[in-house]
């Protein structure tokens, strides 16, 4: 079989053009939300690299707008930049709730849209595990985006699922909804962590590496393109996109 994979650009230079051309000719993020990624990015040092980027926060707006999604729940929130990416999407008569452990990284989410003048928002702090348990929507959400500890993805996707069966009250995610994943290829290491791959050594150098954090994701992987009720779209975008249409 012929190899489909795609050698879109003859090096890292013309890659970082033609990444910073595509994000220029994107839609445009709303100034407090392009402000706020930029002072996450001069405030959180090493850690910042948490957040998603501008260009993925534009795409997750447009997506968001596209599904016409009016309901989004996030399991991970760190520093709330795309609480206000949902928050925007979904308009002032959307919602968007955002469940995050830490207390530091939930009061920061508060603030950042209390000071910007955002109601729509609700981040609920805890375990997540524990809270999608717990929530009770007044309707099913459009979307959940995972974006929290790597080795919980299969453990958070089968509790979702679970709370989306038909016949379930209250209901996690309508018939049709999106369940989209961060993170996971993780530099390509969930695909390929042998020598030919140079961040398998440098997540290592900076204490990022982790065997079950990767086991995890792949397994999430497979989970979501081969449960039936799931129709799986595995984008090597960003650090790898995984969108998930719940068809029942």
């Amino acid at each position: 079989m012929d190899n489909e994979s795609a050698v879109l650009y003859p090096n890292p230079i013309v890659g970082e053009s033609v990444y910073n051309y595509a994000r220029e000719k994107s839609l445009t993020l709303p100034p407090h939300i392009q402000q706020y990624h930029a002072w996450i990015y001069e405030t959180q040092g090493r850690m910042a690299m948490m957040t998603s980027s501008v260009f993925q926060g534009k795409s997750l707006h447009w997506f968001a707008r596209a599904i016409d999604a009016k309901r989004v729940l996030e399991i991970g929130v760190y520093m709330g930049f795309t609480s206000l990416v949902w928050a925007d999407a979904v308009g002032p008569d959307g919602k968007v709730v955002g469940l995050e452990l830490s207390p530091e990284y939930a009061s920061q989410s508060r603030k950042i849209a209390a000071d910007s003048g955002i109601q729509n928002v609700e981040v609920v702090e805890g375990d997540a595990a524990e809270l999608l348990g717990q929530l009770s929507p007044s309707e099913p959400f459009d979307i959940i985006f995972i974006d929290a500890d790597k080795d919980r993805y299969p453990a958070y996707l089968d509790l979702i699922l679970e709370r989306s069966q038909r016949g379930v009250e209250p209901r996690l995610l309508r018939p049709g909804g999106i369940i989209i994943a961060d993170n996971v290829i993780r530099r390509g290491l969930v695909a390929n962590s042998s020598d030919d791959n140079p961040w398998a050594e440098r997540f290592k150098k900076i204490g990022l590496w982790s065997d079950k954090d990767m086991e995890a994701l792949n397994s999430f992987n497979t989970k979501v393109a081969t449960n039936k009720r799931l129709e799986n779209l595995l984008l090597p975008l960003f650090d790898g996109m995984s969108m998930s249409r719940l068809i029942d």
